[in-house]
């Protein structure tokens, strides 16, 4: 974990979503699929708290050409403070924080499922299964056209890929829980690997116990300091020898999560009585406020 003065290479809009794309060699170096990086905001009490986010890409060049990419959708002060930063812009940003993807050392095909901005850590991902001579497929949704998170590089980086819109302006009308088992099948998918918000992701860890096939979830769930000490992102996971649970922190001991041993009615059942409700468009890994 390093902190650093990053400065903006670039900074556009994707779809929905914004993206910008930081000079930070260092966190690239360390970086991988399923973690994330903390942002600090200015130093003002209507921000109080760093915003944290899904590293989407992470180029590794050597020397000061390192890079790093992570998207988010402004909702809250923090995100619409981001959503007007320009290229060479400076931003304070440590990283990288969490617990990323395992890759599988003897399956070989991938099925990776999507729902929304979910999608940026898994398109990592992806580029680092192939690397590793892995089949990559994915299943790719959202409510709208707009907010199909990067749909043509989706296509680029997977074998087979399915889109889905709720309002059927992109690719097939559904979610992307209706053309899992089809999708599974017809690549004969061996690992899946899933982001997006917990219902989908309890359904997509329903169908993987139910199929045997093993799977690791990315949750999002609200976070403060995002190193572990305020205990604001807790998740209950079951032992494995099946003599209670543990709350993890999805900051240090996740996001990524083995989606079966996660109790996923205990888990949404909670209401938090400390920390409100962050506001809707938050990235992948959420911070609190937006």
């Amino acid at each position: 974990m390093r902190r650093t003065r990053a400065e903006i290479l670039s900074a556009r809009r994707v779809g929905a979503y914004h993206s910008l794309t930081l000079v930070a060699p260092e966190v690239a170096e360390r970086a991988r699929p399923g973690q994330f990086v903390a942002v600090q905001m200015p130093e003002d009490r209507d921000y109080l708290l760093p915003r944290h986010f899904s590293i989407h890409q992470a180029s590794r060049r050597g020397g000061w050409a390192g890079t790093l990419e992570f998207c988010f959708e402004p909702g809250g002060k923090g995100t619409t403070w981001l959503a007007n930063a320009r290229a060479h812009g400076f931003l304070d940003v440590t990283g990288p924080l969490g617990k990323g993807f395992a890759y599988p050392k003897r399956l070989t095909n991938c099925l990776l499922v999507a729902e929304g901005h979910g999608a940026a850590s898994l398109y990592f991902l992806a580029q680092e299964l192939l690397v590793r001579e892995k089949r990559v497929d994915m299943v790719l949704g959202a409510g709208t056209m707009e907010r199909v998170f990067k749909p043509i590089e989706g296509k680029r980086l997977s074998q087979t890929n399915a889109i889905m819109t709720e309002d059927g302006t992109l690719g097939d009308r559904g979610t992307v829980l209706d053309a899992l088992p089809e999708m599974a099948a017809r690549c004969g998918s061996e690992v899946i690997y899933a982001a997006g918000p917990a219902p989908m992701l309890e359904k997509v860890a329903a169908f993987c116990r139910e199929r045997r096939i093993p799977a690791q979830v990315v949750v999002e769930e609200r976070m403060a300091c995002g190193v572990g000490l305020c205990h604001s992102c807790v998740v209950p996971v079951a032992r494995k020898d099946g003599s209670g649970y543990d709350n993890l922190r999805a900051c240090v001991d996740g996001p990524v999560f083995n989606p079966a041993r996660v109790l996923w009615d205990r888990w949404m059942s909670d209401v938090p009585t400390m920390i409100p409700t962050p506001p809707e468009g938050l990235p992948v890994v959420r911070s609190w406020p937006g």
